[in-house]
């Protein structure tokens, strides 16, 4: 598969993912783009050993992941009191408590939930988060019904 093929299939559901793992806009594009740069340097590595959709969420992430701890070690408070955030307020009020519930979640659960949400099949997520599928459907359950409880606790639908 060419690159450009591979970047317009999956960059919507890589940034998704990204937004599951640190709810901010901006800094999901960045994980995001960082993926694709990791996709194309690495893609005549690809060995098949799974499809390229599971190498590109695992890359993805990982790379999450990274940038979680990177912001753990660089306490925001730190920064200038001056400065303030300009958040984009484009997605839906529903969409957002979603990304902030999914954002609250220990970090494989985000995981399992964002693949989730991405269609990706258990069978791959298993591989992708290193669990077996039996247990990926179970965390898959438990984690709806923690966003069920949040949802319904916020009054969302």
């Amino acid at each position: 598969m060419e690159f450009e093929q591979i970047y317009k299939t999956y960059w919507d559901r890589i940034f998704r993912l990204c937004m599951g793992f640190v709810n901010d806009y901006d800094i999901a594009q960045d994980l995001a783009q960082e993926t694709f740069i990791i996709v194309w340097q690495k893609l005549d590595t690809f060995r098949n050993e799974s499809s390229i959709g599971t190498w590109i969420f695992r890359i993805a992430s990982n790379n999450c992941l990274r940038q979680i701890e990177r912001d753990k070690r660089f306490l925001k408070s730190d920064l200038p009191h001056h400065l303030t955030e300009e958040k984009q307020q484009s997605l839906e009020p529903q969409i957002q408590f979603l990304y902030k519930c999914i954002a609250e979640l220990p970090e494989t659960e985000r995981i399992i939930i964002s693949l989730e949400l991405e269609d990706v099949r258990q069978a791959e997520i298993a591989t992708i988060v290193g669990l077996s599928e039996a247990n990926v459907r179970v965390k898959i359950h438990r984690i709806k019904e923690k966003l069920t409880q949040k949802f319904k606790e916020n009054g969302q639908q």
